[in-house]
């Protein structure tokens, strides 16, 4: 009898879950060993919520994990007694729950019988071991993989600008607020938040849900806030064959054409088969002159708050708890359990003094790999294993998701998945495509399995 090879998966987040069922799903397929570094398996930052108030912001209806099957996660629902809410924006923590479920069944599966390995460490290095792989884990110990895919989720946002390194270094100052708690927040004053997109909302929410008494100042480039979908059922879409050509100019002209007399949510969301393909199509310029100049206003339309979540900020807002402005950051004093913050409104070249109790960094992941404060991406990166994309969003990828080296080969039993391979397909951060993502590259690796020694 032949040995299976083994292929290590390194995040257990929906990325790594999902390409891991995916080997896992051929009775003659590889090992997976999934490693995660946090304490639960199948939810990594996005579903380890607690908190009823962070709602998915995509329909029950576009969540299944098996785009084969698109009423998996609505059946599911019902399956635990809840009514069919296929339109509805249910729970995230309900969503790692189903995600657990999955990884539960494959785990009792006879497919799968003794070849899922959970391990609960952290991979702080990967290099080469002859045909294969070799990891290196936080408590010591290492394993030896025949391929390995890297399913590491979004990595810590970046250092804002304005936020000098002595003023990272203070306590109240908070660089990564999904490895912060709601608990630590002030009883009162005034927290400060560095961004107005989604995880600005997950702040909010979570710290107003515990300490009524703070206020929150949001502060971006633009202070623009997502947009909301419709209350029930979806907005319709516009019939689209082909997808727009031409530069992001050309293209938001054709949207807007679709959008006359409609809903603007169908004319987006009937963009979205065919946004990896237009990127893919552009050239460098393009791409960075979308990412200059669109990228703000494509986020908060395409990223949109559930109903209930956009009426609850809304509430937020009119009742003063939350302010959001537009402004940067110019300047920062610890002061006596406070910060003096000195920022510039956006066309003002008057500052604005503020005293905050906190601030929070919710500028969104870290894409330049330079300044990654990860240590597996980052030596990954300095011996060349690996290379960043010509945008900075992430590591630079193939058409098959593995991953290019410094000197641009390209890796053939090393993958990745997931948000940090946006610079080659842009539209890579939520279930409807990392869900396609995670079964190509699966198919992928056993390609490559077979071409390579166990």
């Amino acid at each position: 009898m032949l040995k299976r090879p083994t292929v290590a998966v390194i995040g257990a987040g929906f990325s790594g879950v999902m390409t891991a069922l995916r080997l896992l799903e051929a009775p003659d397929g590889p090992c997976v060993r999934l490693i995660e570094r946090r304490p639960k398996f199948g939810l990594g930052a996005a579903y380890a919520t607690t908190n009823p108030d962070h709602l998915l912001n995509v329909r029950a209806a576009n969540m299944s994990a098996y785009p084969e099957h698109p009423d998996h996660f609505a059946d599911w629902l019902v399956a635990q007694g809840r009514a069919p809410e296929s339109h509805r924006f249910v729970s995230r923590s309900d969503y790692g729950a189903y995600l657990q479920s999955l990884l539960r069944r494959a785990a009792e599966s006879p497919a799968a019988a003794g070849r899922l390995i959970l391990e609960a460490d952290e991979v702080t290095a990967l290099g080469r071991d002859g045909d294969g792989w070799r990891l290196t884990l936080a408590l010591g110990q290492t394993r030896r993989a025949d391929a390995v895919v890297l399913a590491l989720g979004n990595l810590p946002p970046h250092p804002p600008g304005g936020i000098a390194e002595a003023a990272r270094a203070s306590v109240r100052y908070v660089a990564d607020p999904w490895a912060w708690s709601p608990e630590d927040a002030p009883d009162s004053g005034l927290v400060v938040l560095l961004g107005t997109g989604l995880t600005m909302v997950d702040v909010v929410l979570s710290v107003s849900a515990q300490r009524p008494e703070v206020k929150f100042l949001a502060l971006s480039r633009r202070g623009l806030l997502p947009r909301r979908h419709v209350e029930s059922g979806a907005a319709s879409a516009s019939a689209r064959l082909s997808p727009p050509v031409g530069s992001a100019r050309h293209v938001l002209a054709q949207v807007r054409r679709d959008a006359a007399g409609q809903d603007w949510r169908g004319a987006v969301d009937a963009l979205r088969p065919h946004v990896q393909s237009i990127w893919r199509g552009w050239s460098l310029s393009e791409r960075r002159q979308f990412l200059r100049h669109a990228r703000p206003w494509w986020d908060i339309h395409r990223h949109r708050l559930a109903p209930k979540v956009a009426a609850r900020i809304d509430h937020l807002t009119a009742s003063g708890v939350l302010r959001t402005a537009a402004g940067q950051i110019r300047g920062w004093v610890d002061g006596d359990g406070c910060v003096g913050l000195a920022w510039a409104p956006r066309g003002s070249r008057t500052l604005v003094r503020t005293r905050a109790a906190v601030v929070v960094n919710c500028t969104g992941p870290n894409a330049d790999l330079g300044a990654a404060d990860d240590q597996l991406i980052a030596g990954l990166a300095e011996t060349g294993v690996i290379r960043a994309d010509a945008c900075k969003l992430g590591v630079d990828v193939d058409a098959s998701a593995r991953l290019v080296r410094r000197d641009g080969g390209v890796n053939d039993t090393l993958f990745a998945v997931g948000p940090i391979t946006r610079g080659a397909f842009w539209e890579m951060t939520s279930v409807p495509d990392i869900r396609h993502q995670a079964r190509d590259c699966a198919l992928a690796v056993m390609r490559a399995l077979t071409r390579t020694p166990a």
